[in-house]
């Protein structure tokens, strides 16, 4: 990792829900900015605020392959707890900690390009790069862009997007660096260890045995394609361990799975 190469930071699992865990990792993502001097982006989700605000509401909510199935009449509430609440409260905690910061999601100015992934998934995006002029823009005024993954298509429908894919679009629109941050420590062999450095091959051997399901499929999947189009590893750890982040950040491969083609 360069010192002028941005750096994309995907933020994910229930770290909205602890605001310790917040101030934590906000701490850590100052002392980086302060000491490394890097452009960095936040892209982050928001499922545990989703899953709350659903059942709230009375609205049950399933997964297909990893993603949520999101009907029409629940892409509003969720625009609302990603967009809105999630990017604000980690809004707040760059505010708090000295960070300049903008909150925007995918489709402003046109930073990545989103349409229907598939009819049987309802609002769900499929997601490509698109114009990195707005962002590129924010970075070199010294902001750290924090982006929901709340996607709209060319005819202005709203999209729920899977956040790894979405920080894999955006590193793929600067050539930045890519890290998936969540509450696990990285990708997990057969035999429950951390697997510190991890190939496609390997991943695709895991994936067709089961191991690797779901969700942290989805997020391998699509470190895979981003180390294809970037022609670098990207790093899966975790922010549950803030002493370890910097080191994380910096490409040491103690700390976390390196992924590579």
């Amino acid at each position: 990792m360069t010192q002028h190469t941005p750096l994309v930071i995907k933020l994910g699992g229930a770290l909205l829900e602890s605001n310790q865990d917040l101030a934590a990792l906000f701490t850590t993502l100052n002392t980086f900015i302060n000491e490394v001097k890097r452009p960095l982006v936040l892209v982050h989700g928001g499922g545990v605020l989703v899953d709350n605000q659903l059942k709230a509401m009375g609205l049950t909510s399933t997964k297909k392959d990893g993603l949520r199935v999101t009907p029409p009449e629940h892409i509003g509430v969720i625009t609302g707890a990603l967009a809105g609440t999630a990017n604000k409260l980690l809004l707040a905690q760059a505010i708090t900690h000295g960070v300049s910061s903008v909150g925007l999601c995918l489709g402003d100015g046109g930073l990545c390009r989103v349409s229907q992934l598939d009819p049987e998934l309802g609002s769900v995006g499929q997601i490509e790069g698109g114009d990195a002029t707005l962002i590129s823009s924010l970075l070199s005024g010294g902001f750290m862009p924090i982006v929901s993954s709340i996607g709209i298509t060319f005819d202005g429908q709203l999209m729920n997007v899977n956040a790894d894919q979405a920080g894999t679009a955006i590193a793929e629109v600067l050539n930045a660096d890519l890290v998936m941050l969540s509450d696990v420590s990285g990708i997990l062999d057969g035999e429950r260890a951390l697997i510190n450095e991890l190939t496609e091959d390997r991943a695709l051997t895991l994936m067709e045995q089961g191991v690797i399901t779901d969700g942290m499929a989805v997020k391998v999947k699509a470190a895979l394609q981003a180390t294809k189009k970037l022609g670098k590893p990207v790093a899966v750890g975790s922010w549950r361990n803030p002493e370890q982040l910097l080191s994380l950040l910096a490409g040491e491969s103690e700390f976390g799975t390196r992924i590579s083609h």
